[in-house]
């Protein structure tokens, strides 16, 4: 049973998510926003977005997924890969937007 904070939230899809951290990454300056629209014919588990702000000289990867959505063996290769390349690269979640860890990752906070 919900508990009586959350009986009311809605439940994001992954679109409905993207659009959402799309519309606040443009916000805080990053204005280039990749995403693959088709990922059939692209590289297995590639991250969701990469989104890049020259103004902040910051690039980040970013494979999003709902609250109870898995991440695929392939996805944390190229995200562990991409951390050891010193590459800020990682998973977000719904979780994350209300928690103001997304826009804590997008300021560059500490």
């Amino acid at each position: 049973m919900p508990s009586p904070n959350t009986a009311f939230i809605p439940k994001l899809s992954e679109a409905q998510f993207q659009r959402q951290v799309i519309d606040l990454a443009k916000l805080h300056g990053f204005h280039l926003i990749y995403h693959t629209h088709n990922s059939r014919r692209s590289a297995t588990g590639f991250p969701d977005l990469v989104m890049v702000s020259g103004s902040r000289h910051r690039v980040l990867f970013r494979e999003l997924k709902t609250d109870v959505g898995k991440v695929a063996p392939a996805q944390l290769e190229w995200l562990d890969a991409l951390q050891l390349a010193g590459i800020n690269a990682g998973v977000w979640r719904p979780v994350d937007l209300k928690s103001g860890h997304i826009i804590k990752d997008l300021r560059g906070d500490a």
